[in-house]
């Protein structure tokens, strides 16, 4: 009998519904407060709510703010790059979703 290794992926399942506030975003994607209220004023995260104290965030942003995250420490992008990179990436993900539609592969 063959033994296969299997790739283990671990890692919280996150609603689209949860609504995390400031802290629990922080905690939840290893960022600092600092970081993600400039990623907030750069557009990469759009959370509800007024100020700092209301503000709400997906579960979409938590997976920004991850990725953003990560495209600061490894890539060493700042704020402004790090929202050009996203946006890019938005419109990469749109495109592709488009692709098979108009008859591509």
């Amino acid at each position: 009998m063959n033994q296969t290794n299997i790739p283990f992926i671990q890692g919280p399942v996150v609603e689209e519904e949860v609504h995390l506030t400031l802290v629990e975003l922080c905690q939840a994607c290893s960022a600092d407060e600092e970081h993600v209220m400039t990623w907030v004023f750069e557009g990469v995260l759009e959370p509800a709510g007024e100020s700092p104290q209301d503000w709400r965030f997906s579960g979409e942003s938590l997976r920004r703010a991850r990725l953003a995250l990560r495209l600061s420490n490894d890539l060493e992008l700042n704020p402004p790059g790090v929202a050009l990179a996203l946006d890019l990436l938005d419109e990469i993900a749109a495109l592709r979703a488009r692709l098979p539609r108009a008859g591509g592969s």
